[in-house]
């Protein structure tokens, strides 16, 4: 077929408008017939709009964004909302509505009328692979038709129409040309210069990523802002973390990396398994130029630090524009980078923390730490760690290729620590098959024993980390030397994995999904997995000698809770002699040591070496103080303390040892308005936060973002904040739209970084006077 363009309106005064054929490539060229009212003006066709034509014109189509946005779910998209050029956003396997204004009316005795739909991006589109469909224009839907067009209504020259896409569409930019024909007679083709985004739909029983619980679809989908728990299993971090799936090149930059970074080519866009396994390697940098690279030094120098980030939306666009890797993100920037592209594209997508997360790189399904005769651990020799916490997500689809019992949320990780075929990447794997631990031949394949090794077999969709739950000892080994073999001190069967959580649907607080990982700890469930998963492995240390087994003395480390940045801690270990006989001496030996998240060990804060005699069913303790000036300058990463005790009693063989992590606060941001919130009104809003330090804080800076707030609002603390006093500022902003919003800060000063608040705010519609909004 092939095409005339039409220009939407004349210039004033132009009795008629002219149209240019050109030719489909993948059609064979044949003679047009001219229509009878055409005539021919310097080789182009030019037909006289003073007289009605044969052909069915279309002048103009809407694309009812008031309408399609609601009952898609897709109204807050800067796309649909934008002043200039709106585009159409809708969700596959649902019906969306277009009015085409005509020439004249409709008549189904002699018009034809086909509406072909196209992949926006694809080099060559095709029938075969799923990025061109044709379809005509029906009365009602064909059953047996993936693609329905049906006629709606009709109202003199504007034919309305109902399109539905199959649930399977692949989900991208599409662009749309109605062809229309005169039965026997001329034709041609208008192209509409709106384009449409299909996306995944949640809320499509027919589509892979049907979620039915209405408040998680609101929250894993339709949610911009969230919460993303940082810090230690027993001292919690929660930090905002604005996602901004709806906002301006956000959607457009998911396609890009999904498309172009990840290369799913094809009907595989259609897929949310391939998608999102594209996408854990697509966000980061490691090995591709993907949204965002990777950092973990303290030196961030020409970029951005991890902990400054606010949210994703800065982070997308910054790399839409540029194309080039976003610098620097840690684990929580990956995952809330990778939640707002699946939300975005319409896959459900929460961000999930992990405490006291394994890393095993000895395949051993063991994580080894070794310590010298001080209790210092060897870093040279610990290739395994435990961090503090990893954040990776969770996404929500059907596994067909797993089978059904599979379904449901499913693990990705983007952050780069292992190659999976030749890439950093990691999943969708079955939070299901996990908690199973290797019960089923689908579920061995997807329990791998390491992130970047595979059985035989194994599909290369179904790659799994082992730091996901507990799978693993911790082992404390006392080394010697060379020549000398390895002491086993202890072992701590629940020391990885102890709490796993996102946040609550609705609300901004925790939800603990620990239990949909494992069994419940020291059940026999839980005992009966570990051993199965145990058995995949051999021990690499096998030249060592067992801890002489001593149960007369009992410890008992002590950490104060809820420790600011700027108090003194304690650190206190409490020995209990069970003997009713015998009086024991201990020599004990305790360290402080900063920490990053990922369990690196840093600098020595502060060591001392006691020795104790404790009488028959006595009790004693050792107490080490910390003072900020001894540990202020040597912090690190998030205020993280790495405590440790080597404890020997003598005239025995034992020695006992154990570490435990721990984080010191930071203060919160304050959030005040000033006054209510409405619709299009300027609001003032107060920003503080205190100086909980010995010393002032110098240098100072809040960044804001909220509602109507265009970027970023960087804020200077004029002054030097003395200590005990506040940091304190004004700002104003005026909320577009009425409803639910986030307000999210930070704070840095040359003292104290990391410091973060928020406040949830409803905005009200605008006051009606004398019958106008105001």
């Amino acid at each position: 077929m092939g095409k005339f363009s039409f220009p939407n309106c004349c210039p004033k005064g132009c009795p008629g408008f002219r149209a240019k054929w050109t030719p489909h490539q993948d059609v064979q060229l044949q003679a047009l017939p001219k229509p009878k009212e055409a005539d021919v003006v310097d080789g182009v066709p030019y037909i006289d709009t003073d007289k009605e034509p044969d052909i069915l014109i279309i002048r103009d189509i809407d694309p009812c964004i008031n309408i399609n946005g609601p009952f898609h779910h897709t109204t807050r998209y800067e796309l649909m909302t934008r002043e200039f050029q709106p585009q159409l956003v809708v969700r596959r396997g649902q019906s969306f509505q277009l009015d085409i204004k005509l020439s004249r009316p409709y008549n189904e005795e002699k018009d034809g009328i086909s509406f072909i739909f196209t992949v926006d991006d694809e080099e060559k589109p095709s029938h075969g692979n799923g990025t061109m469909i044709a379809i005509p224009l029906l009365k009602k839907a064909d059953k047996y038709l993936p693609w329905n067009v049906t006629i709606d209504k009709i109202n003199e020259n504007i034919l309305t129409v109902q399109v539905t896409s199959a649930p399977d569409t692949i989900v991208a930019k599409w662009r749309m040309d109605v062809d229309t024909k005169i039965i026997d007679d001329g034709a041609y083709s208008y192209s509409w210069e709106t384009k449409i985004y299909i996306l995944y739909n949640p809320w499509a029983k027919h589509d892979q990523v049907y979620l039915k619980s209405e408040e998680w679809r609101d929250e894993s989908v339709l949610n911009d802002v969230g919460i993303i728990w940082r810090g230690t299993y027993n001292r919690l971090k929660p930090v905002i973390w604005k996602y901004d799936q709806f906002e301006k090149d956000v959607l457009d930059c998911s396609l890009y990396l999904i498309h172009v970074i990840g290369k799913v080519k094809n009907s595989n866009r259609s897929d949310p398994v391939r998608t999102t396994r594209a996408l854990a390697a697509a966000v980061n940098a490691a090995d591709d130029l993907g949204a965002v690279m990777g950092n973990w030094s303290n030196d961030h120098s020409g970029g951005t630090a991890p902990t400054k980030w606010i949210g994703s939306k800065e982070i997308l666009q910054k790399y839409y524009k540029k194309k080039k890797p976003v610098k620097y993100g840690q684990c929580w920037v990956f995952s809330g980078v990778l939640t707002t592209i699946c939300r975005a594209v319409g896959i459900p997508a929460r961000t999930v923390t992990n405490y006291s997360s394994a890393h095993d790189t000895q395949n051993s399904l063991t994580v080894d730490y070794f310590m010298d005769e001080n209790g210092s651990v060897m870093e040279e020799l610990n290739s395994d760690s435990i961090w503090n916490f990893h954040v990776w997500n969770e996404v929500w689809m059907q596994r067909p290729d797993l089978g059904s019992h599979y379904g449901g949320w499913q693990v990705i990780d983007a952050t780069p620590q292992e190659l999976s075929e030749e890439m950093y990447r990691c999943g969708p794997a079955s939070v299901a098959a996990v908690k199973l631990g290797g019960d089923t031949a689908a579920v061995r394949q997807q329990f791998l024993v390491r992130r970047g090794q595979r059985r035989q077999g194994i599909s290369r969709l179904l790659m799994m980390p082992t730091w996901l739950v507990k799978r693993a000892l911790d082992i404390f080994w006392r080394y010697s030397g060379p020549t000398q073999p390895l002491k086993l001190l202890r072992k701590d069967i629940f020391g990885i994995g102890k709490l796993i959580c996102t946040k609550a649907p609705g609300k901004f607080e925790r939800e603990d999904i620990t239990y949909t990982y494992k069994h419940p700890e020291k059940t026999s469930e839980e005992r009966t997995t570990m051993l199965k998963a145990l058995r995949q492995s051999e021990n690499l240390f096998s030249r060592y000698y067992l801890n002489e087994d001593f149960n007369d003395i009992h410890f008992t480390f002590k950490l104060m809770d809820d420790i600011k940045i700027g108090q003194p801690f304690n650190v206190i270990l409490e020995m209990k002699n069970k003997s009713q006989l015998i009086e024991y001496r201990v020599s004990v030996i305790l360290r402080v040591e900063v920490v990053t998240y990922t369990g690196k060990i840093g600098d020595n804060v502060k060591k001392e070496t006691f020795s104790v005699g404790i009488k028959p069913e006595a009790v004693e303790e050792v107490k080490l103080n910390l003072t900020y000036e001894e540990y202020g300058k040597r912090l690190i990463d998030q205020c993280a303390f790495n405590v440790s005790c080597l404890a020997t009693i003598e005239d025995t063989k034992f020695e006992y040892y154990a570490q435990d992590d721990f984080r010191i606060r930071k203060p919160d941001i304050k959030i005040v308005l000033r006054e209510t919130p409405v619709e299009d009104k300027e609001v003032t809003a107060g920003i503080s936060v205190e100086n909980p330090l010995p010393i002032p804080l110098k240098k100072g800076e809040f960044t804001v973002e909220g509602p109507g707030i265009d970027g970023k609002l960087k804020i200077k603390v004029k002054n030097a904040v003395p200590p005990g006093g506040e940091a304190k500022a004004d700002f104003k902003f005026t909320p577009p739209r009425t409803g639910r919003h986030t307000i999210a800060a930070k704070f840095v000063s040359k003292q104290m970084d990391d410091v973060d608040g928020y406040l949830v705010i409803m905005v009200e519609p605008k006051k009606e006077q004398n019958g106008q909004q105001q």
